[in-house]
């Protein structure tokens, strides 16, 4: 792995393109497995042709719809999912409305497995879209197309023209009811850390509520940090060759983002003075900056100022990108990822959309890049 080092942030030392290895185990249960797979799979089949063949046409939101989505969750062994709500007790989720996303609102989730989108969809029944690095559009899509983008592969079943990239605020005032999805990270990691994000979420309105979501699964290794029809093999063989899996899903406080953008107001000190002191009132002091949670201090106090690192032959795209950027909106994203970085219990990571793809390239065999 020494001469992936490249591909490693430079500041934690996160790699988070990496795949992850299946625990260990002992060539006496291979047996075991075998007949794990052999009895699940036909099973997970014929559930997902139910859903392509007539499920996916009913109405959104439908009873049918959710139970064909934990179907397609229960097969391969998920069945324990640990869910925690910010400002939400345990056993109250009931008595606290607008805990959760509903209609009109927008998931910015981390994105590392298909089983994110299965998890989403068997809860929300939302609509999902695809980012990308350099723009703040981005493309809605079905749940076949997004299950497909978690390996870097285009969806087989598609047919017909593909949506027109739209921004999140159109999106949601045209499907008012429907909950949104959007991977901010624009691809998939290993779950490591929290990828540079993307500015997709800067299209969203300002008043509309966008909540953070940080999906983590026991054990890791069902992540798909490597694109290819290969490693799609390989994530089936080892989803339904486990016994079971745990889903740790955070979600976190809802953010607009007119309030991640609005610049903190400064008070004027009216407390009353003796006679003879001085009524001048001294200067405030700078407002203090967003707190941080442990795992980011130190690190992070340097590393939204430091520039991205240079790629040889690299174009000035991304440059282009940071520069059409505001700071209020960077402000945003830097906001929105230190709340799945805290939900998560990771670190943010440098590293984005462009250096995954010199990555897979790399590890593809075919002579990656090299990064400055």
């Amino acid at each position: 792995m020494e001469k992936y080092g490249q591909y490693r942030d430079k500041g934690s030392g996160i790699a988070p393109f990496f795949p992850i290895a299946p625990p260990p185990s002992t060539p006496l249960l291979l047996p075991w497995h075998i007949f794990l797979v052999s009895l699940r799979l036909p099973l997970l089949v014929a559930a997902w042709v139910l859903w392509l063949a007539l499920i996916q046409h009913l109405p959104p939101g439908g009873l049918f719809r959710k139970a064909n989505q934990w179907c397609l969750l229960g097969i391969p062994g998920v069945w324990w999912i640990d869910l925690q709500v910010d400002g939400v007790k345990r056993g109250a989720l009931g008595k606290r409305k607008g805990a959760l996303p509903d209609g009109g609102t927008i998931i910015a989730a981390n994105w590392t497995s298909p089983l994110d989108i299965l998890y989403l969809a068997a809860i929300f029944d939302p609509i999902f879209t695809l980012s990308t690095p350099h723009s703040s559009l981005v493309r809605p899509v079905s749940q076949e197309t997004a299950l497909a983008a978690c390996f870097g592969v285009p969806n087989p079943l598609l047919l017909g023209a593909q949506p027109a990239p739209t921004t999140l605020s159109a999106l949601v005032h045209a499907h008012p009811t429907r909950t949104i999805v959007n991977f901010p990270e624009g691809t998939t990691s290993n779950g490591r850390g929290i990828l540079r994000l993307t500015p997709s979420l800067t299209s969203a309105s300002p008043s509309t509520h966008v909540y953070p979501v940080s999906i983590k699964y026991a054990a890791p290794d069902i992540v798909t940090p490597i694109p290819g029809w290969l490693e799609a093999a390989k994530f089936i063989w080892r989803l339904n060759s486990a016994e079971n899996h745990c889903i740790r899903v955070r979600v976190g406080l809802p953010l607009t983002m007119a309030a991640l953008t609005s610049p903190i107001t400064n008070t004027t000190n009216t407390t009353k003075t003796p006679k003879n002191k001085s009524t001048t009132t001294p200067p405030n002091p700078p407002p203090p900056a967003r707190a941080r949670n442990t795992f980011e201090s130190n690190f992070f106090d340097t590393l939204q100022t430091s520039p991205a690192p240079k790629v040889a032959g690299e174009s000035d795209d991304s440059d282009t990108a940071v520069r059409d950027t505001t700071s209020s909106q960077r402000k945003a994203l830097d906001a929105v990822a230190e709340d799945l970085a805290r939900l998560g219990r990771v670190k943010r990571v440098d590293l984005g959309v462009e250096e995954k793809a010199w990555f897979a390239e790399a590890w593809g065999g075919r002579g990656g890049r090299v990064r400055k």
